[in-house]
């Protein structure tokens, strides 16, 4: 657990993701950003205890978007708290299990080790219509959190969501950007601090995406908390924004290169077609391999069997006992 900055403090949880509890400014009282993977409540709820004091719980949980690993306890955490779940309207539909989102893209140029996993995640929904709340959509004053605001950063989830408080300029970014090479497995599991593109195959619109890194960076922040990566302060943070803003290019390929999927408040509502993919192809021969090769098995020892039962083996001799005497003799 790390201190981000006054009143704002960390969990990055399996060395991968990170959710924040951040107070409101009454003593006591605060709110959690972000809930980690599917798990991950009894983690979160120590380490509020640990903040706070045992037995506390937040005044809400505010979801800067509904994937995986940045809902997947919010429905745990608030039937353990009795606490309302917040997040942008435009969220609604993939958090109420109304539908999925983009499917990920494991083409895309530079996607890294992230990409190649991509594949073999599930479509991202939750159902927690009887917990959930959208934002106010004409007011970008959080509830409960009076000195920050919330702006739409969209591109990675149709509604995210960043968190800034400007009187120290601290900023949350969500998945809009990473603070670590979220590319790169080692980078992640050793959190190496370097302001990068966040979640590659998980960016359905590649515009949006450079429009809320520049949106964010034109904020100056001077510490910086993201949804994976170290929280990186100072010099470091507004210069590596600001950097990553002035070179952000869209990848040189990718399934959501030319065409964005296309959104809007009942879901997805147009996705482009998805590119050849080498490697998918080569898993589904080796599957089909595997299957003939199983079939095969199956079929000889099916063969060995009706063979055995239709010329049955004879039997063997009993063994003949002999006395000691009779050996003797």
């Amino acid at each position: 657990m790390e201190k981000v900055s006054a009143g704002v403090h960390q969990l990055t949880i399996q060395r991968f993701v990170n959710v924040y509890f951040v107070e409101t400014g009454t003593p006591g009282e605060w709110v959690l950003v972000d809930t980690g993977l599917p798990g991950s409540e009894k983690s979160i709820i120590a380490a509020a205890d640990q903040i706070f004091y045992p037995g506390t719980h937040p005044e809400a949980i505010i979801l800067t978007h509904g994937h995986l690993d940045h809902a997947g306890s919010a429905q745990a955490l608030a039937e353990h708290w009795k606490v309302p779940i917040l997040a942008h309207p435009l969220e609604m539909p993939f958090l109420t299990a109304r539908a999925v989102y983009p499917p990920a893209d494991p083409t895309v140029a530079g996607g890294g080790s992230l990409a190649f996993v991509s594949r073999f995640f599930p479509p991202q929904s939750f159902q927690l219509t009887d917990f959930v709340q959208h934002l106010p959509p004409n007011d970008q004053d959080p509830p409960f959190l009076p000195d920050w605001q919330w702006l739409h950063v969209p591109g990675h989830a149709p509604g995210q969501i960043a968190l800034f408080r400007h009187k120290d300029r601290t900023l949350l970014g969500a998945d809009a950007f990473a603070t670590c090479n979220h590319e790169s497995v080692p980078a992640v599991l050793l959190q190496l601090p370097e302001i990068s593109i966040a979640g590659a195959p998980f960016n359905y619109d590649w515009q949006q995406v450079g429009e809320s890194i520049r949106q964010l960076a034109a904020l100056d922040p001077e510490v910086i908390g993201c949804g994976h990566g170290p929280a990186i302060r100072g010099t470091q943070a507004a210069e590596g924004l600001r950097k990553l803003a002035t070179e952000f290019r869209v990848p040189a390929h990718g399934r959501y290169v030319q065409h964005p999927a296309r959104t809007d408040e009942n879901g997805v509502a147009y996705v482009p077609p998805a590119p050849h993919d080498p490697i998918r192809a080569k898993f589904a021969v080796a599957a089909a391999g595997l299957g003939a090769l199983a079939g095969a098995v199956w079929l000889m020892q099916r063969y060995q069997q009706r063979k055995q039962n239709e010329y049955p083996r004879p039997q063997a001799a009993e063994p003949k006992y002999f006395r000691t005497e009779e050996v003797a003799r």
